[in-house]
């Protein structure tokens, strides 16, 4: 079915892709090209299996299989017919076509699938009178179409449901946070996985619980029941059930930080609960009902940094930034955006008190905010840099990092540059 290195194609979320090369460099994998909200890489089955599991930040593994002008339906529909379906797809397995558009040549992307589809079940139905079914919720092979101006790029999707769909979160709140973005923000925020964690307004515990995996070396895609290689007749079960030996042996619990979540909610802490024992992560993560302004810092605890060769005239070198830097650990805060409050409420004065507690009781800490009220957010009171531009959901948002210093960081320039002019 397919060569002993073949081309895939990770698909991920706007802004995450360098961390998406950087974890495909980790794996293994071969000549990756990042492009926009994907990255290409190439390997052999091993890889493809290790991808499904390990990518944190990745949303599906495709297969790129042939592309090839597009003029119009119809050339679609006969191009689609020269593909071999045979060597993936038998009359008695299912099928489901997924199509994307980025042309003006179509419009509805759901007629393309249509169209696709005839052209697939007609070419069996021509031959053996008998065709594959469709079944758009559990088919045996996902077909994946992305039609860029003139281009059409026929890819199977190697992955089956989404990979955010991690299977360890059965219980949700409203608009709950994508697990691969969850990931990618505290990527993005280079945490240590050695200090603190907060997740103050936890909601789903999506965070923190991501935020664990990542401390402990836990496989995301290990709490899910199917991927979809494992319906392609190319399936090495023998292979597959290494690939997943070895993810797991590296799993390294000892020596874990502190990961806290705070919700305000009774009812959303309860749920919160249930996902964090799902993923088997209660004794990792302490979950507190409490607000924001409640929420006490974990005790202090000393990290022990490795030691680095010094340089001359560094910013690292300067003792604001590094004996005053924010150490204590990280803060990722996704507060309300406002369009779910109630009309009493103030979002932006609740903004203001987010600002107030981070300065009061979270010094020492670096926090990070992702928001798509700008305007709310100026009523943080702190200086962001920087602000990442982020989507969640179709939600344009700010992923902002703040600097929570201990002490006065203008008596530390002052002091420094007392020192040099000596």
């Amino acid at each position: 079915m397919l060569d002993s290195t073949f081309q895939m194609t990770a698909q991920t979320m706007y802004g995450l892709d360098d961390i998406l090369v950087q974890e495909l460099k980790d794996l293994g994998a071969k000549n990756i090209v990042k492009a926009n909200r994907a990255v290409s890489f190439e390997g052999d089955l091993r890889m493809m299996y290790k991808a499904n599991l390990c990518l944190r930040t990745a949303l599906r593994v495709l297969v790129p299989i042939t592309e090839f002008k597009v003029k119009d339906e119809n050339d679609l529909y006969e191009k689609i017919q020269t593909i071999d379906w045979e060597k993936y797809l038998s009359i008695k397995e299912t099928l489901a076509i997924n199509c994307t558009l980025s042309t003006n040549l179509f419009t509805h992307s759901r007629y393309i699938e249509q169209k696709a589809k005839d052209a697939i079940v007609d070419k069996f139905r021509e031959k053996y009178r008998r065709r594959p079914s469709v079944d758009i919720l559990d088919p045996d092979l996902r077909i994946q179409l992305y039609i860029k101006d003139d281009i059409c790029s026929v890819m199977l999707n190697s992955s089956g449901d989404p990979l955010y769909k991690r299977g360890y979160r059965g219980k949700t709140n409203l608009a709950p946070i994508n697990e691969v973005l969850a990931a990618g923000l505290i990527l993005l925020s280079g945490w240590d996985k050695k200090s603190d964690f907060i997740d103050p307004m936890c909601g789903s515990a999506t965070l923190s619980i991501e935020a664990a995996l990542i401390a402990a070396n836990i496989p995301v895609g290990s709490f899910r029941t199917l991927f979809g290689f494992e319906k392609w007749s190319n399936f090495d079960a023998d292979l597959w059930e290494e690939v997943f030996d070895e993810a797991m042996e590296k799993i390294n619990t000892d020596d874990m930080p502190t990961i806290l979540a705070g919700e305000i909610s009774k009812n959303v802490a309860r749920k919160a609960a249930g996902n964090i024992a799902e993923a088997n992560l209660k004794k990792h993560i302490t979950l507190r009902e409490s607000a924001f302004q409640d929420l006490v810092p974990p005790e202090r605890k000393e990290i022990t940094e490795p030691k680095q060769e010094k340089r001359e005239n560094t910013d690292s070198e300067k003792p604001w930034l590094k004996g005053k830097k924010a150490n204590r650990g990280v803060i990722i805060i996704n507060p309300p955006y406002g369009e779910r409050m109630d009309k009493d409420e103030d979002i932006e004065n609740f903004y203001a008190e987010i600002g107030d507690t981070l300065k009061q009781n979270w010094a020492g800490y670096t926090a990070w905010i992702i928001t798509s009220n700008l305007e709310a957010a100026k009523k943080i009171g702190l200086s962001a840099k920087p602000k990442i531009k982020m989507y969640n959901g179709a939600l344009e948002c700010r992923f902002m990092r703040y600097e929570l210093y201990e002490g006065s960081r203008k008596n530390d320039k002052r002091e420094y540059y007392k020192k040099i002019k000596k």
